[in-house]
């Protein structure tokens, strides 16, 4: 069994929030940050069987910001 596993977020460029996990093929996406916690834990329980699946789920929010000089 996995320990964690971590998902890099991102705002949507259509608006929400896109979440991938780093080293599986998990992916999902919500228009809140709360509902895609709560999506990223249901992708996790269907990605898994019981056994496997990791005890945590580690969210990395990425904010790219364009400043000018």
């Amino acid at each position: 069994m996995k320990k964690e596993i971590i998902f890099i977020v991102e705002e949507s460029l259509d608006g929400g929030f896109e979440a991938r996990a780093v080293g599986e093929s998990i992916f999902t996406e919500a228009d809140t940050y709360s509902e895609l916690k709560k999506n990223v834990i249901e992708a996790v329980k269907c990605h898994f069987e019981e056994e496997e699946k990791p005890a945590y789920i580690r969210l990395h929010l990425v904010k790219e910001e364009v400043v000018a000089a």
